[in-house]
Order: C-alpha cells, then sequence, then structure tokens
C-alpha cells in the first residue's frame, strides 16, 4: 500500500515538475507551452516586450495587460509558443520576478 500511494504521488508530481523545467530560448519550439529565463531586453509595446538569454531573444505578449517589467529586468515566464506563421512569440500566461512576485495573464480571443 505504501509503495502504491509513493507511485500514484511520483505520478501527480510530475506534471508539475516538468512545467517548471527552463527551455533555452533558442530551443523554444511553436507550438509548444515553456518556461523560459532571461533578461528583458526592451519594451516594444504596452503589451509586449523582448526577452533574451544566452541562446537568442524572443517576442513575449502579455495583451490586453500592461507589461509588468522593466528593460533589465530578470524574470521568468511561462507561456505557449504560438504556432502561426511570422516571428516566434509567446503568449505569457505567468511572469515571475526575481523577488519571487507572480503577474498570472488572462487571454480571451475570438
Amino acid at each position: 500500500m505504501k509503495a502504491l500511494t509513493i507511485a500514484l504521488l511520483a505520478l501527480l508530481s510530475a506534471p508539475a515538475l516538468m512545467a517548471s523545467q527552463i527551455t533555452p530560448i533558442g530551443d523554444a519550439q511553436k507550438g509548444n507551452m515553456v518556461t523560459l529565463s532571461g533578461t528583458v531586453e526592451r519594451i516594444s509595446d504596452t503589451d509586449e516586450f523582448r526577452l533574451q538569454d544566452a541562446t537568442g531573444s524572443i517576442n513575449i505578449y502579455v495583451g490586453p495587460n500592461w507589461v509588468p517589467t522593466q528593460v533589465g529586468e530578470a524574470i521568468q515566464v511561462t507561456g505557449f509558443v504560438d504556432d502561426g506563421f511570422g516571428p516566434r512569440e509567446v503568449y505569457a500566461r505567468q511572469l515571475i520576478h526575481a523577488d519571487g512576485s507572480v503577474v498570472q495573464f488572462e487571454h480571451q480571443y475570438e
């Protein structure tokens, strides 16, 4: 019984552990959920910024919300890499600041 409980706990916690794995920006593939870590390179619009790490950079879309970060800030972003045509872009679901504070994003598309 104890072995079964341990096995079930391991299965239930596996997705949470996998979701927290950091993907290098250069490896972020269209159509995938990713967690990226890097530095804000520039803010390109009220609802979009560019994140960079040692492997590259990528646009992060937080709309219809305002960008809750500053240029030069180290952050972590979890979101979906758009699978459409054009350059890669992440639709952010969550942003974590270096101090641990979390910003959640709601996206509604028609």
